[in-house]
């Protein structure tokens, strides 16, 4: 196993041991990118430790079901479900937020960390943003049927 594999595991594991902000931030680079289908493109340890500290909030028990990881180089891959409840506010990239829906997620996802020295310097994230919404009734009914 390599240095891009042993620190995407750190990182997945922080994030599903529920571990403060300050651990995850420590796996990044200072001047890492990261790229959210809900947060878009976020610079910098401090920026990126936050759009997670804010998802760890909104489902605090969330728990991560490993069905692929690969590594490539310098990049380690994950694909995998997302699940919990969202029993915290949602934040919104513009600064607002909702209060928790009390709803059961369940998505899935995969994503991309490219590490040097032991830091993640570029991260990227896909997961369907109307899935998520779905399951937290926030779409329109019309939106939130299956065709």
């Amino acid at each position: 196993m390599g240095q891009a594999r042993e620190t995407m595991d750190q990182f997945t594991e922080a994030l599903t041991t529920h571990q403060d902000v300050k651990t995850i931030a420590n796996l990044f680079a200072e001047d890492a990118v990261a790229y959210t289908p809900d947060g878009g493109e976020i610079h910098g340890r401090e920026n990126i430790a936050e759009y997670w500290r804010q998802m760890t909030n909104a489902v605090p028990e969330a728990t991560f079901e490993s069905l692929a990881a690969f590594e490539v180089g310098d990049t380690a891959v994950d694909e995998g479900i997302f699940s919990g409840r969202n029993t915290g506010p949602l934040a919104f990239p513009d600064g607002t937020s909702i209060p928790a829906t009390q709803k059961d997620i369940r998505l899935r996802g995969v994503d991309f960390a490219t590490v040097q020295d032991g830091q993640i310097t570029s991260y990227r994230l896909y997961f369907d943003q109307l899935e998520f919404l779905g399951q937290l009734g926030l779409l329109p009914e019309e939106l939130a049927q299956p065709s």
